[in-house]
C-alpha cells in the first residue's frame, strides 16, 4: 500500500481521534498531518503490514502527548514569568513589609461586612458573584465592599509606616 492510499483511507479516522484528545480542530489537523509525515519517514509504505491503523494511532498518540507536554511546560514558564512580573504588586509589598500577622490584626479590626467580604474573596477565593449571593446582594455591591476594605487596609498600613 502506498502512502497516498494510506493517507486517503486513514486521515479522517486519525483526525477524529486527535480531535477527541485535544478538542481543537486546528491542532488536530496539524497533528494528523504530522502523523502521516512521521509515518512516511519511519517506514516504507510497501513494508507496512496489516496493522496500519494501530501503527498510525500510536504515532498520533505519541505526537499528541509530545505537544501536550510542550504546552504544559510553556504554561508553567508563562505562569512563573507572570508571577515574577507581579511580584512587586501592592499586595505583595504590603505582605512583605508588614508581615502576615499584622495584616490579620488589621483585618480583624475592619467592620462587617468589609472583613467578611475581604476574607471570602482572598482566602475563600470566591468570585464577586458568589459573595453577592451569600449576602443576598448584587455583584456591584460585593465589588464595592471588597475594594473599600482593601483600600482601608492599605491606608492603615501606610499610616503605620509614617508613625
Amino acid at each position: 500500500m502506498d502512502i497516498e492510499t494510506i493517507y486517503n483511507k486513514y486521515f479522517r479516522i486519525i483526525y477524529r481521534y486527535l480531535l477527541s484528545l485535544c478538542g481543537d480542530p486546528h491542532l488536530a489537523e496539524e497533528l494528523a498531518q504530522e502523523t502521516f509525515l512521521k509515518a512516511l519517514s519511519q517506514k516504507e509504505p510497501e513494508s507496512v503490514d496489516d496493522n496500519v491503523n494501530a501503527w498510525l494511532y500510536t504515532i498520533a498518540r505519541n505526537l499528541y502527548f509530545q505537544q501536550y507536554n510542550k504546552s504544559r511546560r510553556r504554561q508553567k514558564i508563562l505562569k512563573q514569568n507572570t508571577s515574577e512580573q507581579f511580584a512587586d504588586s501592592p499586595e505583595t509589598v504590603m505582605m512583605q513589609k508588614q508581615g502576615k500577622f499584622r495584616i490579620h490584626q488589621l483585618l480583624h479590626e475592619l467592620a462587617e461586612p468589609y472583613r467578611e467580604v475581604f476574607m471570602l474573596r482572598n482566602y475563600g477565593e470566591l468570585s464577586f458573584r458568589e459573595i453577592a449571593e451569600i449576602f443576598g446582594r448584587n455583584e456591584t455591591w460585593a465589588r464595592t465592599i471588597y475594594y473599600r476594605a482593601r483600600k482601608k487596609l492599605m491606608e492603615d498600613l501606610r499610616d503605620e509606616d509614617h508613625m
